[in-house]
């Protein structure tokens, strides 16, 4: 097979860098959970110098400190995506384990205790203290019986056999319980809906032995997604809710459901992890919002009057996780220039501090740093796209008189999750060897209202992989890409778009797929976890699965595609991107495919990470000549 390169056009090189694809990956720390317990703050450090172990952290009289050592880790695989692992709560931690699943209590000092027994069939998250009846409250996925359920159950901190409090549909989140502790409310939605396709708030009365009665629906349905129900300090119900079209802020007083805060920007998200939060109450009847604009976020204050004010933060990014106690906030975000990292800031007196930032082994230099700018396009049938372009930059390197750069475009997973653009190393690593880089926020993505959501209902592989081919086309006609080396990377969601890209366009000289989807049919078919089983929102219907997944067509790739796999992963199993090596080989196309033991959806491990952007800037410089001037660890490629 022949690549879609102009014979008279010359090699161009890879400039140096000095971030090295050890240090990427090294600075790519996940961050979650953050809470505020009796002034001291906690959070949960995924760590892929550790192989990705998640590790509950603390900050206490200014003194940082991990509170468990390896193995421990603290990670939860409800949902298979999990979220919300870990609760601080008066001076004792409850957190599930990834090694056995079961819950622990954990005394900062001490060795954690089990709190439920030893049966991995049970999975936890999503923690509530219920002080009244002294017991946890949680999401339970029981996979004991033939099929996966999932429910509400009450834990006793004492011991004692627990309780199923709200069972009956096929998930739950978000369990609270009022301050006064007569009262609880909880999200839950059935197939095929996922929670930002419509969901449900109930809302119950507990009774004298603590079970829910007189239960009642006060928002959502087929077409509603409700986000982040919650009791204010006077028990009165607040949530965030897309009936307008736009996640806003709602009060529930028993009797109606009042918008506290109208405004065309989300003050939400998809949960595709428990524990998201984007509000927190501040006493004095205060409110503390992050609300997105155009991808971009900011954080307001919404009194007792009504009155909403923008507090002067330098974070840009949130990361969708806040607490509060009083004047003191602690939330997750970063910036074009900064990190995720934890922030803590006092909304009485100004002070704003970073207390952990994501990247704490490195620092990016002035002279290489590359901030981003956000940017709209016509993307697939007209419609506004939107993405953030991030131009190269190497102040030590003199670029080629008239070369245009080349172009990584970035498809990002969910599908209806977001680009972030807070200052990611791995994205760093790119542009400070030559690459402009294009991470796109195709329709299907949130941050940008409902309807922007929507484009992508039955239009899967569609209008995802047509905005991201006229993301690239636009830089391409605004002369800042080359046309003869455009590229294209994503993973999972975003893996399916590089697959559907290059097999049913004529665009990128190559794409490498992490975890991505082949066979919209096979894996639905297979579908291990029941979380997806029927997300068919985005789905196209009749013989359109078949016809929208790239593996039967493999005739039509002109390109050269590259595969990077979890060997464990049991969201997109092996076999997808097995099928498709298969399939790419037997066609002659160029193609090489890496398989990773051990790692699961989403790759977590320093070494893994760093071999994949390794293997990708091999693969695209080998395929399209250009030269490359660092030692790297070769990549198999076949046909070429």
């Amino acid at each position: 097979m022949t690549l879609r390169i102009r014979e008279n056009v010359t090699p161009s090189a890879v400039w140096p860098s000095p971030i090295t694809p050890q240090e990427a990956a090294a600075g790519r720390m996940r961050l979650g959970d953050v809470q505020l317990s009796d002034g001291d703050a906690y959070w949960i450090e995924g760590r892929p110098v550790e192989h990705g172990r998640c590790v509950i952290v603390r900050e206490h009289d200014g003194v940082i400190a991990d509170l468990i050592d390896a193995p421990w880790s603290a990670r939860n695989w409800v949902h298979e995506y999990g979220g919300a692992a870990m609760l601080a709560h008066a001076g004792t931690v409850y957190f599930s384990n990834a090694a056995d699943g079961r819950i622990y209590t954990l005394v900062p000092g001490s060795s954690p205790v089990p709190l439920t027994p030893a049966d991995s069939s049970l999975r936890y998250a999503d923690f509530e203290i219920d002080r009244t009846r002294n017991r946890l409250i949680c999401v339970v996925e029981d996979h004991s019986g033939a099929a996966v359920e999932n429910d509400i159950r009450a834990i006793p901190l004492g011991g004692g056999e627990p309780v199923t409090l709200v069972s009956g549909n096929d998930f739950y989140s978000t369990p609270r319980v009022s301050p006064e502790g007569n009262r609880i409310v909880w999200l839950t939605w059935n197939q095929p809906n996922m929670p930002w396709d419509g969901c449900e708030l109930w809302v119950a009365d507990l009774d004298d032995s603590g079970m829910p009665r007189d239960a009642r629906l006060v928002a959502g349905g087929q077409s509603e997604s409700v986000f982040q129900p919650s009791w204010s300090p006077e028990s009165v119900v607040h949530f965030t809710s897309d009936r307008t079209g736009w996640w806003n802020l709602y009060r529930w007083d028993g009797v109606q459901v009042d918008a506290l805060a109208p405004m065309q920007a989300e003050c939400g998200a998809p949960q595709w992890v428990f524990g998201l939060s984007t509000y927190a109450f501040c006493g004095d009847g205060r409110i503390v919002l992050w609300a997105c604009r155009d991808g971009a976020w900011e954080c307001q204050v919404l009194d007792a009057s009504g009155h909403l004010t923008r507090v002067d933060v330098p974070e840009t990014a949130f990361d969708l996780c806040i607490g509060a106690q009083g004047d003191v906030i602690l939330y997750l975000a970063g910036a074009a220039d900064t990190p995720d990292g934890v922030v803590r800031a006092n909304l009485a007196t100004g002070a704003h501090r970073l207390v952990r930032p994501e990247s704490a082994a490195m620092r990016i230099d002035d002279a290489v740093l590359s901030q981003p700018r956000h940017v709209t396009f016509p993307g697939h049938g007209g419609e506004t796209a939107h993405a953030w372009y991030y131009a190269p930059r190497n102040d030590a390197v003199n670029s080629e008189p008239g070369r245009k750069a080349p172009l990584l475009l970035h498809a990002h997973g969910g599908p209806t999750s977001a680009a972030n653009f807070a200052l990611d190393p791995a994205v760093q690593f790119w542009t400070s060897r030559g690459f402009a880089y294009l991470d796109v926020d195709y329709g299907g993505s949130t941050g940008y209202g409902r309807a922007y959501r929507d484009r992508l209902n039955e239009q899967w592989g569609v209008v995802d992989v047509g905005d991201c081919i006229a993301g690239a086309q636009h830089l391409v006609d605004t002369g800042e890409a080359d046309p003869d080396r455009l590229f294209i990377h994503g993973g999972s969601a975003g893996g399916y778009v590089v697959l559907c890209a290059m097999t049913f366009h004529d665009l990128f000289q190559a794409g490498a797929s992490l975890f991505g989807i082949a066979d919209l049919e096979a894996l639905f078919a297979m579908q291990g976890h029941k979380f997806e089983a029927r997300y068919d929102a985005p789905l196209p219907k009749g013989r359109g699965m078949h016809d929208r997944s790239p593996v039967h067509f493999i005739d039509r790739v002109r390109g050269a595609v590259l595969l990077l796999q979890g060997l464990d992963d049991p969201v997109v199993p092996a076999a997808q991107a097995e099928m498709m090596f298969t399939a790419l080989r037997g066609a002659g196309v160029p193609c090489a495919y890496i398989g990773f033991p051990g790692e699961q959806h989403g790759f977590r491990d320093a070494k893994n990470i760093a071999r994949t952007l390794e293997a990708e800037l091999y693969f695209f410089a080998i395929v399209t000549g250009m030269t490359l001037g660092e030692a790297i660890e070769p990549v198999d490629i076949l046909n070429l």
